[in-house]
């Protein structure tokens, strides 16, 4: 077996913005595997200053990784618990290279275009203005579901924002999830849960930083609005830290992202001690490009989960590869007649 990587860069059609700052470019890396004549293309997606593997020897562990993947999938997975993101590439490209189609992973009636996957809608962070034209574009769309990310602008013009929305359409037209990314400072965390839970949303995402433990525990007990983790499950990589962090904390909900977690293994482990708590969660893409996001997706319709998922990235970016994944009235559809271009 011969295996190489290429590192391919993802421009933003627009510059989009989260309460870690504006994001214009997303560096991404390819593992291609070869063996009797067939290709196997994983997709390593780092989110710089978010990933654990945010580190300056990442490419030396690709390197590694292709001079060893005589050690074959299982091995490499356990070698990589401190690199999450080419622990999924490293699963996606082994997946692939067994697969009769290097971008069929897992069949299901979603890859024959007979069944979608319902999503929720992004709008991103920037002036009043812009966030309501996404809005109501959204809207428009046919989405169902809509996630705000919140915590860089004022946060009276977030509510005016939610004021709007609520104004035109129930919370049984449109679901509102709203992410802060850890925005908020402990202090003042319960008082903004408080004024935003009169606008009927779902839940929000990571009110506070990630590691302080004690603190979450305490906001998910006395909260208004129901929380979900996503920051705070980076970096965890011990299945018993996992559960320990599941006791103490006792979120209402959680948010996997495979390329921060370990792939589909690790999202599996957070899966078990989830429902093994009656934790309900959801799946989200984490900018990666058409390629990660297909066998994201295509894992997570496996799952069987009704709720909408986090999976409507496909569009952000100018060269994105032409993929069959289509979003149309809040779902994501996989249309088998269209085709892959994956030309780097």
């Amino acid at each position: 077996m011969q295996a190489t990587y290429i590192k391919y860069i993802l421009n933003f059609k627009r510059p989009s913005g989260t309460s870690r700052g504006v994001l214009t470019k997303k560096e991404t890396w390819f593992l291609i595997l070869k063996e009797n004549g067939k290709t196997g293309i994983g997709e390593c997606g780092i989110l710089r200053s978010l990933s654990m593997d945010d580190r300056p020897d990442y490419e030396d562990k690709l390197k590694w990784v292709c001079e060893n993947i005589h050690l074959g999938q299982e091995r490499l997975w356990e070698e990589l618990r401190d690199f999450p993101s080419i622990q999924f590439g490293v699963e996606m490209a082994f997946k692939s290279l067994e697969a009769a189609n290097p971008f069929l992973l897992f069949p299901s009636k979603f890859t024959e275009g007979k069944s979608a996957i319902p999503i929720n809608g992004l709008v991103w962070m920037g002036e009043a203005a812009y966030m309501k034209e996404q809005i109501v574009q959204k809207i428009e769309d046919g989405f169902s579901c809509i996630k705000l990310k919140i915590g860089a602008i004022d946060f009276e013009t977030e509510i005016n924002l939610l004021r709007y929305i609520r104004k035109e359409f129930s919370s049984e037209e449109i679901e509102i999830r709203v992410d802060a990314n850890g925005a908020f400072s402990i202090s003042g965390a319960l008082k903004k849960l408080e004024r935003l839970s009169k606008f009927d949303l779902h839940s929000i995402e990571q009110p506070v930083k990630q590691g302080q433990w004690e603190t979450m525990a305490d906001l998910c007990e006395k909260t208004p609005l129901p929380i979900a983790l996503d920051e705070e499950l980076i970096g965890i990589t011990d299945l018993n830290k996992k559960h320990e962090l599941l006791e103490i904390v006792k979120p209402q909900y959680l948010i996997f992202k495979p390329s921060l977690i370990g792939g589909f293994k690790g999202t599996k482990e957070w899966i078990d001690l989830a429902q093994a708590q009656d934790i309900k969660w959801w799946i989200t893409s984490a900018l990666e490009s058409n390629v990660g996001l297909n066998a994201i997706a295509q894992f997570t319709f496996t799952l069987r989960n009704p709720m909408p998922q986090g999976l409507g990235t496909g569009g952000l970016y100018t060269n994105n590869f032409p993929a069959p994944l289509e979003v149309q009235k809040g779902h994501l559809w996989h249309r088998s007649q269209k085709e892959w271009n994956f030309n780097l």
